[in-house]
């Protein structure tokens, strides 16, 4: 499988270990996004089309540095040095999956964003799941995997063509799905999470990019280029 004809799939994930879903618990708050309900943790790995222990891939975990994205792709946090945890527990399984189903090209390596995230909700506030508004992340290819969605609504998936006014498709995305996307071909964002009763409700989701390894956002050329970005009008 690829991504459909719009540049975007919805595929079915394996369930969650229960490592996996406690590994949330503890997550740090993000000072960066979400205004306090957000929680999160990174990691970053050079995956190669090698036989490794999937029979598939080869996962090589990189020296962890500080997440930075360009202000054109982010106009509330990019431009900025926005240092995170590690990810602790191994997602790469799920970044497999996702490898998979796009049919990544096994000609070349491809450099992998994970970005472990939690938005927390209660009846007095709502979590902004993407403060930016319509956007493209500028990677190849993006995963969006919902695990939990625990005593929550909201967080309905909006993608949006290029140029387009309107979002062309909208969906809540269940536990246990994701979506993939074509990243230069489709902007997406998502509503705001807020809780189903009134009491406290989290979401809990894994965001994977994929890069190729020459256009990686890893390393100091990289950074260079990013913290110096200009702004975006």
């Amino acid at each position: 499988m690829t991504v459909g004809p719009q540049g975007f799939s919805i595929i079915d994930l394996p369930p969650a270990t229960p490592e996996t879903l406690d590994s949330y618990d503890n997550l740090p708050v993000d000072p960066f996004m979400g205004n306090g309900t957000r929680h999160k943790r990174f990691t970053q790995y050079r995956l190669s089309p090698k036989p490794g222990p999937d029979g598939r891939w080869t996962y090589e975990k990189l020296p962890h540095r500080d997440y930075i994205t360009y202000t054109k792709y982010n106009n509330v946090a990019g431009g900025i040095r926005r240092p995170y945890e590690p990810v602790t527990v191994d997602f790469t399984p799920l970044v497999t999956v996702g490898a998979e189903a796009l049919d990544l090209d096994r000609s070349h390596d491809w450099q992998i964003n994970i970005h472990q995230n939690r938005s927390t909700a209660s009846g007095e506030r709502c979590a902004p799941i993407t403060p930016e508004g319509v956007h493209s992340d500028g990677h190849e290819y993006i995963m969006i995997a919902v695990l939990c969605r625990n005593n929550v609504a909201g967080g309905e998936t909006r993608l949006w063509m290029p140029d387009g006014d309107t979002p062309f498709w909208t969906g809540t995305l269940a536990a246990g799905k994701a979506v993939l996307l074509d990243d230069a071909a489709v902007k997406h964002e998502a509503t705001d999470v807020t809780s189903a009763d009134g009491g406290p409700g989290h979401r809990d989701i894994v965001i994977v990019a994929y890069s190729t390894w020459e256009n990686r956002w890893y390393g100091e050329e990289y950074e260079e280029a990013a913290l110096t970005d200009g702004p975006t009008n």
